[in-house]
């Protein structure tokens, strides 16, 4: 059986078992989940803010769980904090869906419950890349094992791994701000969903030069998950370069400059094009040179605003932290 016919197979079986939920636009009630905005849902008595304020004040501080990016090296200085919105982005192939599907798992490791809405891919796609990194080999060709066997096991490692942990959102192509912001909303309040991936901005906006609409659709989000307490992780482009081996900043990023403004946490992806075209001609680029790098260009209520040079394992398509690292173990189960 081929691999795509194995993990379709599985998929339906998952999907039957109601264990990988995947999240269909008609199942959510538009209306409903738009209105949770209205002003009649912020105002309440006195009362309701003074209980609160008398349970914290006569318990012990309540630790809050830092939750962090998949790499040891950025721990000290970046995390994801509930009631923000992290931005995410580079050019076209730069890696994004790759590092926030590598980010996704991390934070399943973490506990987390998740939820990833990609208009740029199918469900199916998504899950079949994020299984390739979890098991830190190439499952197009499994090395030591025979592939039938691998991919049994496999699949049985993300179910359980994944488990009350993950959703997917099934609908591809140009949807609209309000369904989007509709969903996440859905999200928190329905599934208890602590993370919302958006894969991308602009298949959520009508124009790229409809700076209202984007300004408004980043408000929004904010919005949600402030009020939700959530965190929500947003895609995006930046504009094309005078040429893909320079290193963008902040105001590279396309649309409106308030896209970055509203936002809490700002994080650029950059390949190492100069690197791989060493490679390309025939060179031996040195080792230490990373293949990419995650720029922090801001971070509103952090210390650190710092660049993380990240090395590409292509096996497994994770980014690791060095040439000599070996690919990341999300469940304990070993790297195949």
């Amino acid at each position: 059986m081929s691999k795509v016919s194995m993990v379709e197979q599985r998929a339906r079986q998952l999907d039957g078992e109601r264990k990988v939920r995947l999240l269909k636009s008609e199942e959510i009630d538009t209306e409903k989940y738009l209105k949770a905005h209205d002003v009649s849902h912020k105002v309440h008595e006195a009362e309701i803010w003074l209980q609160e304020l008398h349970e914290e004040l006569i318990r012990p501080p309540e630790q809050v769980p830092i939750i962090t990016l998949p790499w040891a090296k950025t721990h000290a200085g970046f995390q994801f904090r509930a009631g923000e919105v992290t931005l995410y982005a580079g050019s076209n192939g730069g890696g994004k869906s790759l590092i926030t599907g590598q980010v996704c798992l991390s934070l399943i490791k973490q506990n987390q419950r998740v939820c990833v809405a990609s208009f740029e891919m199918k469900p199916k796609r998504t899950l079949y890349r994020m299984l390739r990194q979890f098991s830190g080999d190439n499952i197009d060709f499994p090395r030591y094992v025979d592939k039938k066997v691998f991919m049994a096991k496999l699949l049985d490692r993300f179910t359980n791994f994944s488990r009350n942990h993950m959703w997917l959102y099934d609908q591809q192509g140009t949807t609209s701000s309000q369904q989007v912001i509709a969903m996440a909303r859905y999200c928190a309040i329905e599934l208890g969903v602590q993370h919302v991936f958006i894969d991308s901005l602009m298949k959520c906006v009508a124009g790229e030069d409809d700076y209202n609409s984007q300004k408004y659709f980043v408000d929004e989000l904010t919005a949600v998950a402030r009020d939700h307490n959530i965190h929500i992780h947003l895609i995006h482009h930046i504009r094309k370069l005078q040429n893909e081996e320079m290193q963008p900043n902040k105001n590279d990023i396309k649309g409106t400059g308030a896209i970055a403004d509203q936002v809490d946490n700002v994080l650029l992806m950059w390949r190492n094009k100069k690197k791989e075209h060493e490679i390309q001609n025939g060179g031996i680029p040195d080792p230490n040179k990373p293949d990419a790098m995650l720029m922090c260009e801001k971070q509103r209520n952090g210390e650190a605003e710092d660049w993380y040079s990240l090395w590409y394992n292509k096996d497994s398509q994770q980014f690791i932290e060095s040439s000599t690292s070996v690919p990341m173990d999300f469940d304990g189960g070993g790297v195949f």
